[in-house]
C-alpha cells in the first residue's frame, strides 16, 4: 500500500494483526479447559492432553542416560553449535542480572535501599509441535538458572510419536535442568497455574501459538492465578529498507518469521518502490525451496509491504506497529535505531539477521507480540526476579518523621497511621530526653 495516500482507517487496517488469534473458539475452548483442569486436575491435564496431542503427560529425566542416547542421535556440529548458543545468551544474562542497589539515605537516620530476590517457582513454556524450538528453553531456562530460581519447570508438547527431540534433551543440560514435562498447549498452560502434575508456577514464560496466548491471559486473570512474562503470541517481524538495502537478504529475513506460524505477521516499509518489486520477486523464489513453504504461504496472506514517503515515515508505522522484531536495513541504521521508541528487539544493519536473534546474540528472544512492546519488554534475567525496598529509620530520624507522618495521614482520614507515626514520635522524645 501506499503510505501517504492511504486514510487513517486504511492505516490502521494495514498494521492490524491477523484476527485469528483472537477468534471466540480459541476463547471459549481454552476457558473449557482451564474450567476442567481446575476442577480435575492432573486428570483433566491427561485427558485433553491426549485429545490433542495425542498422548498423556509425562516427565522426562535429563540424567546421564537420556543426555548419553541424545548425543548419540545428533551430529557433534549440532551439539558444539547448541554449546555455543548456550554460553553467548549465558554470558549476557550474567552480565544483565540486576543487582541490589545503595543505600539513599532519604532524611538523617532514615535509610532505603532496593534488593532483588529470584522467584520461587518458574514455568517455561516451550514449543515444540510443528517444529521443536529447544533454541527457546535456552532462552527461558539459562536467564532463570542466572537470576537464581531454584525450581524451573519446562513444559513442552511431545513430538508426533510421542517422544521428546534429543536436541531438546541436549538444550535441557546445557541450561541444567534434571527434567522436561512433555505436554503443550492451553492445557499445559493450565497445569501450570493449578499445580496439575507439574508444580504450580508463581510466573509462567514462553511464547506460544494463539492458544497458548489466550491460556497464559487468563491463568493471569484467574484468583490467585500465576503471573505472566509478557504477551508472546505468533512471531511478527517489520523490515525497514531502503535502496542500498540486499533485497535476498530482506526476502530472506521476511521468511525467516514467515515459516514459524501460519498466523505470523511480516512487514516490509521501505521509500524505494524498486526494493518493493526485488524483494517480492526474492520472497517468491526463495519461498518455492522451504520445507515449510506452506506455513509461509499462510502467513504471507496477512502481510503487508507500506510504500512511504521516507525513513522518517517508517519510523513513525514502525513505533506504531510496535513490532517484536524490528530490522534496520538502510544506509545508516544506527542514526535510524538510535530513534525507535517501540519494539522488541532492533537488528541494526543487514549483517545483523533476525536468526542471530533467535540462537545466540545473546539477548532472550522471548519477546512482547501483538503491540505490547509499547509497554513491554522482552524476558531479561529481571523477569525471573522480583525487587523489595528495605526501610531502615533511626530514633533521631523518628523527630523528623513522626510529625509530617502523622498530619499526612490524618488529612486523608487515616488516624491508625497516625497514630502509629505518633507513638514513635513519643517515645523517641523520650528517649531524648532520658
Amino acid at each position: 500500500m501506499d503510505w501517504s495516500a492511504a486514510s487513517a482507517a486504511e492505516r490502521a487496517a494495514a498494521l492490524a494483526r491477523p484476527e485469528r488469534g483472537r477468534s471466540g473458539e480459541v476463547t471459549a475452548r481454552v476457558a473449557e479447559i482451564f474450567a476442567d483442569v481446575r476442577a480435575r486436575g492432573a486428570d483433566g491435564v491427561a485427558d485433553w492432553a491426549e485429545r490433542l496431542d495425542g498422548y498423556a503427560p509425562r516427565e522426562v529425566p535429563v540424567d546421564d542416560a537420556a543426555v548419553a542416547a541424545a548425543e548419540a542421535a545428533v551430529a557433534p556440529e549440532d551439539l558444539a553449535a547448541l554449546r555455543f548458543a548456550a554460553d553467548a545468551v549465558r554470558r549476557f544474562h550474567e552480565v544483565d542480572r540486576p543487582v541490589d542497589g545503595p543505600w539513599v539515605e532519604t532524611t538523617p537516620g532514615a535509610r532505603c535501599r532496593r534488593v532483588w530476590r529470584p522467584i520461587e517457582v518458574s514455568g517455561l513454556y516451550v514449543p515444540g509441535g510443528t517444529a521443536p524450538l529447544f533454541s527457546t528453553l535456552l532462552m527461558l531456562a539459562i536467564p532463570a538458572a542466572v537470576a537464581g530460581v531454584p525450581t524451573r519447570v519446562a513444559v513442552t508438547p511431545p513430538s508426533r510419536d510421542g517422544s521428546v527431540h534429543p536436541m531438546m534433551v541436549l538444550a535441557a543440560r546445557e541450561a541444567g535442568l534434571a527434567s522436561l514435562w512433555l505436554v503443550g498447549g492451553a492445557q499445559a498452560i493450565a497445569a501450570l497455574a493449578f499445580g496439575a502434575g507439574p508444580p504450580r508456577a508463581d510466573k509462567i514464560f514462553g511464547p506460544g501459538n494463539a492458544w497458548v496466548a489466550e491460556a497464559k491471559r487468563r491463568a493471569a486473570k484467574a484468583p490467585g492465578g500465576p503471573a505472566i512474562d509478557l504477551p508472546a503470541g505468533p512471531s511478527e517481524l517489520m523490515v525497514i529498507a531502503d535502496g542500498a538495502a540486499d533485497a535476498t537478504l530482506v526476502a530472506a529475513d521476511l521468511l525467516s518469521q514467515a515459516e514459524h506460524d501460519a498466523d505470523a505477521q511480516v512487514l516490509l516499509v521501505t521509500p524505494d518502490a524498486g526494493l518493493i518489486g526485488r524483494a517480492e520477486a526474492e520472497v517468491a523464489r526463495l519461498l518455492a525451496a522451504l520445507p515449510r513453504a506452506e506455513t509461509a504461504r499462510r502467513a504471507l496472506a496477512s502481510s503487508r509491504v507500506i510504500l512511504c514517503a521516507d525513513l522518517d515515515a517508517a519510523l513513525t508505522i514502525a513505533d506504531a506497529y510496535a513490532p517484536e522484531h524490528l530490522s534496520i536495513q538502510t544506509r545508516e541504521p544506527e542514526r535510524l535505531a538510535a530513534r525507535v521508541q517501540h519494539a522488541g528487539t532492533v537488528f541494526v544493519g543487514g549483517w545483523a539477521a533476525e536468526s542471530f536473534g533467535d540462537y545466540l546474540a545473546g539477548p532472550s528472544h522471548v519477546l512482547p507480540t501483538d503491540g505490547a512492546a509499547r509497554a513491554f519488554s522482552g524476558v531479561t534475567t529481571a523477569s525471573f526476579m522480583k525487587s523489595l525496598t528495605l526501610q531502615e529509620v533511626s530514633a533521631e530520624a523518628v523527630a523528623r518523621l513522626a510529625d509530617a507522618a502523622a498530619r499526612l495521614a490524618r488529612l486523608e482520614g487515616l488516624e491508625a497511621h497516625a497514630l502509629a507515626a505518633d507513638l514513635r514520635g513519643e517515645r523517641a522524645r523520650r528517649r531524648e530526653s532520658a
